[in-house]
């Protein structure tokens, strides 16, 4: 299908005529014109998007983190845009970032949960699927991604070289993905060993690796408007940090609590935690080293003299993970959110999101608008002028962005589902938060209905006041998805 889409450029005015994949999705030309004030020093801006891996609502020092600090995202926020009601797209790995990537949330995405396929890699996004990297390859950019992707093994349709990304360099399987001196990474279609990691041996730190590839990939591409996509595994499952750095921190976190993990056997290097004597040493190293990659990003940018004209975004997947031996109650990594991952309380799906854009987006900005992963897609359509596209479950924030909050359209709801642990659901409508557990186990349970603007913590149910209010969520529930043969929920 032929699609034409109005590339403003950032009012440039140019034209082209792009094909793309739509997902049986039409196109329709009723996008307002982009802020004339934009266009006037700027062509496309790089886009810059940083996706931490399991990153609570508090683990920033610009969050209320108080046992270390993150210097690099705090001036991030400093010099930009701190969300603080911005949403995930689950509270798991692979759907959220389906999520982000097509636009749509898990009643919606085509990738709903954590789905395996074996030997490695999990439930790919079929070709039809139009991804936020297929739209701005069709716009200009060159794209790229690096880190952990998690929605297609290799080689099948849904791979990144075949849903976008000109460039990929990282860990295609989340399970792999669990270990940080993995044997091999892929480079695009080629499975890169790493001969320092052979055996049990800890030689080459995949984070690191991975970082120098993006670091790569924006000088290269300088002078070329350019998408990086960087879905970091930190700080995810096994705590494991570079001895030169887990030494820094080493007997600072006390009482430790030793975690007895897996290091031989079947799953070692596979999916399998490894042993660590102290977890919150290494969960601070890590935390610390991701903070050191952010301020190398920003510092490149502005090296390389293109700041001015990049977006850099930094947000996380999902809450703190209680797993390999973290202790997000010790860090108070959710703040006072209730729940972690895979909860569909505050905790598991409410993450800090950070936008900076020199010159246009006013600095030291905190903004309250309720926004999620799904937004992104729509507000790259609406920030380059294309023509809207049908059934997207986003609303752009871009006027949140430019400061014009008038004029910033609101959702009537967000929507999560969650297909483990009994099945769950959630509603977000206005500061009413509608939580429904074990639904799969018991079609009949019970909304627990949430004011999160007096009850943030989802301490007090107050569901038998407000039938009115459960009921419209009740029918939001039943609505806000469609069947999926993969991924089903009771009966679809």
């Amino acid at each position: 299908m032929h699609v034409i889409y109005r590339l403003g450029l950032l009012m440039l005015s140019c034209f082209c005529i792009v094909s793309c994949k739509t997902n049986g999705k039409s196109s329709s030309s009723n996008v307002e014109d982009v802020d004339q004030d934009l266009s006037a020093s700027k062509g496309k801006p790089n886009i810059i998007y940083i996706l931490a891996d399991d990153l609570g609502y508090g683990d920033l020092s610009v969050m209320g983190q108080e046992k270390f600090t993150t210097p690099n995202i705090d001036k991030l926020a400093a010099k930009g845009m701190l969300f603080t009601q911005h949403y995930s797209g689950s509270t798991v790995c692979a759907p959220s970032r389906s999520a982000l990537m097509t636009g749509m949330h898990t009643g919606h995405t085509v990738v709903r949960g954590n789905y395996e396929i074996q030997p490695e890699g999990q439930y790919p996004i079929p070709d039809e699927t139009y991804t936020i990297a297929e739209f701005l390859k069709e716009a200009g950019y060159t794209t790229g991604a690096f880190g952990k992707w998690g929605l297609g093994y290799p080689g099948s349709e849904g791979d990144p070289n075949f849903q976008g990304f000109d460039t990929f360099y990282g860990f295609n399987c989340q399970r792999i993905g669990h270990n940080y001196y993995p044997y091999h990474l892929w480079s695009n279609q080629d499975s890169i060993v790493l001969p320092g990691n052979s055996g049990q041996n800890r030689g080459d730190y995949a984070p690191s690796l991975i970082h120098e590839k993006t670091l790569q990939f924006i000088e290269e591409n300088k002078d070329r408007p350019f998408f990086a996509y960087v879905p970091t595994i930190i700080p995810h499952a096994e705590l494991v940090v570079p001895d030169e750095i887990h030494k820094q921190y080493s007997g600072k976190f006390e009482p430790e609590k030793p975690y007895k993990g897996v290091d031989s056997g079947p799953s070692y290097k596979n999916g399998g935690y490894a042993s660590q004597p102290e977890p919150h040493a290494a969960f601070v190293g890590m935390v610390r080293l991701l903070d050191k990659h952010v301020g190398e990003i920003v510092e490149k940018v502005e090296e390389l003299g293109i700041a001015d004209n990049t977006i850099i975004i930094f947000t996380s997947d999902n809450g703190p993970h209680k797993e390999g031996g973290a202790d997000p109650d010790y860090f108070n990594s959710n703040g006072n959110l209730k729940g972690y991952k895979r909860d569909l309380y505050e905790g598991g799906i409410r993450v800090p999101m950070v936008i900076k854009w020199p010159n246009v987006i006013k600095e030291g900005v905190e903004t309250a608008h309720v926004s999620a992963f799904w937004d992104v897609f729509p507000t790259l359509v609406d920030l380059l002028g294309g023509d809207k596209i049908e059934d997207l479950d986003g609303v752009s924030f871009l006027p949140t962005l430019l400061g014009e909050e008038a004029k910033q359209k609101e959702h009537k709801y967000l929507y999560w589902e969650f297909h483990e642990l009994g099945g769950r659901q959630a509603v977000r409508m206005g500061d009413w938060k509608g939580v429904k557990y074990n639904v799969l186990r018991n079609p009949e349970a019970k909304i627990e209905l949430y004011n999160l603007a007096n009850d943030i913590g989802e301490e007090h149910n107050i569901a038998e006041d407000h039938p009115e209010i459960v009921a419209e969520m009740e029918k939001i529930l039943k609505e806000a998805r469609t069947p999926s043969e993969v991924f089903t929920f009771g009966k679809s």
